[in-house]
């Protein structure tokens, strides 16, 4: 059981661990990230509440509405909303990377839970599978919602439309991977160039969001020296 829960937990700490430690200006609290991780690992249970009771009630009858309603959306839009009310006004949230670690943080908080009870249902031969795909590409959809919330906080101007993106981005992210997986019999041909995609995609984002950090603390020395 130890064993199990430990590669349930792994991949989502290393993930995190990643994207944290690549904050190269003012390291975030970790009880900040971590109460952030905790907040997206308890929207699990209404998630799955209300994802069994649309399965149930059969609601979504088609694949492309299932993967990206009862799936994508209500998944992003949940995490999308802990962080816009909870992380976006913080002060800690003081520069454009910070987005990045919160994003990562609340998403992969969501994983990791998931991933326990997946593991737990079907067994530990799965951790490889879980680690590479789901916990992956959530850890993902969280650092694009990141860093267009951390752009729309420190940009002048678009503010509400790069807002808008943080939830579209990954939303639309979300539903294509999981659409790949309900509708394509040899799924693995193409979850895997999609996910090198996603990689590619997600690691730019977080590489723009370091150049933004370093030009907005810059920006900070400057005023400073100006007016010091």
């Amino acid at each position: 059981m130890l064993g199990l829960i430990s590669a349930a937990i792994a991949p989502g700490l290393a993930l995190l661990s990643y994207f944290y430690l690549k904050d190269q200006y003012e390291t975030e609290p970790f009880s900040m990230v971590f109460r952030t991780f905790l907040f997206g690992a308890l929207l699990v249970f209404p998630i799955m509440f209300i994802q069994y009771v649309f399965e149930e009630e059969q609601v979504f009858t088609s694949h492309f509405v299932s993967a990206f309603l009862s799936s994508s959306m209500l998944e992003e839009f949940f995490k999308w909303f802990i962080l816009l009310i909870i992380i976006y006004p913080h002060v800690h949230f003081d520069e454009p990377y910070d987005g990045i670690v919160y994003g990562a943080a609340v998403s992969l908080g969501f994983a990791t839970l998931e991933n326990i009870f997946y593991l737990l249902t079907l067994g530990i031969e799965h951790a490889l599978g879980r680690a590479l795909f789901p916990v992956s590409s959530h850890a993902l959809f969280g650092v694009i919602m990141g860093y267009y919330l951390g752009k729309g906080k420190f940009s002048k101007t678009s503010k509400g439309k790069w807002l808008c993106l943080s939830l579209a981005t990954p939303f639309l992210l979300h539903g294509t991977y999981d659409y790949i997986l309900l509708t394509l019999e040899n799924w693995l041909l193409f979850i895997v160039p999609f996910m090198i995609f996603l990689w590619w995609m997600g690691l730019k984002k977080a590489k723009q969001a370091r150049i933004l950090s370093a030009k907005y603390n810059q920006s900070l020395e400057d005023t400073r020296t100006n007016y010091g």
